[in-house]
C-alpha cells in the first residue's frame, strides 16, 4: 500500500531574517558532540525516527555512521535537559555552494510539546551561519512532528519547493 507524503524544502538566506526561540532555562544546555560520538547520532535517529519513518538509515553498518559522524562536513549537536538527553541536530556544510543543510532536527518524545522546538531550530539556524554560509536549507514532511513546518516558517525560513511522494 502506498501513501501519499508532502515534503517542503524551506531556506533562510540571512541571520537576521530569524526570529528567535527563547531558551527554555539555564537547566538546558547545547552542546557540540566532540569527541565524535557516532552512537550518540544513532540513538537519536532511531529513537526519533521511530515515529516519523526515518529509515534511510536503520540498514547503516558500524562503519558508515563512523564514517559519517566522523565527516569533516557534518557538525552534530546534543541538547540537554541537566544531564538527560532531550534532543540532537545535525549540520552538513556545503563550502562548495556556501550552504548548510540542517539534515537531522529532533526531540525526544518525551520531551516534545514543550516548545523546545523553537530554541533548538533557532541555534541550528545560528550555528549554520557562523560559518559564513549565504544559505541555511532544510526538508521536512508530513510525517515528521505535526509542528515541524510551523516551527521552521515561525522561524523565518520560506518555502523554496514542495513535492509529493508515493512511499
Amino acid at each position: 500500500m502506498t501513501k501519499e507524503v508532502k515534503r517542503n524544502y524551506l531556506e533562510i538566506n540571512s541571520l537576521k531574517d530569524l526570529k528567535e526561540g527563547n531558551k527554555p532555562s539555564e537547566d538546558y544546555s547545547l552542546s557540540l558532540i566532540d569527541p565524535i560520538n557516532f552512537q550518540l547520532n544513532k540513538f537519536f535517529y532511531k529513537n526519533i525516527g521511530k515515529n516519523h519513518k526515518w529509515v534511510d538509515r536503520l540498514t547503516w553498518s558500524e562503519e558508515k555512521w563512523i564514517n559519517y559522524a566522523s565527516n569533516e562536513s557534518v557538525r552534530s549537536y546534543v541538547f540537554k535537559f541537566n544531564d538527560d538527553l532531550v534532543g540532537f541536530f545535525e549540520l552538513i556544510f556545503h563550502p562548495e555552494k556556501n550552504e548548510t543543510e540542517i539534515a537531522y532536527l529532533g526531540i525526544l518524545e518525551e520531551y516534545q510539546n514543550k516548545k523546545l522546538g523553537s530554541y533548538m531550530l533557532s541555534e541550528a539556524i545560528k550555528k549554520s551561519f557562523k560559518a559564513n554560509v549565504s544559505r541555511v536549507w532544510v526538508h521536512t514532511c508530513s510525517l515528521d512532528h505535526k509542528n515541524a513546518l510551523n516551527n521552521y516558517v515561525s522561524r523565518g525560513m520560506k518555502i523554496f519547493k514542495t513535492e509529493i511522494l508515493n512511499i
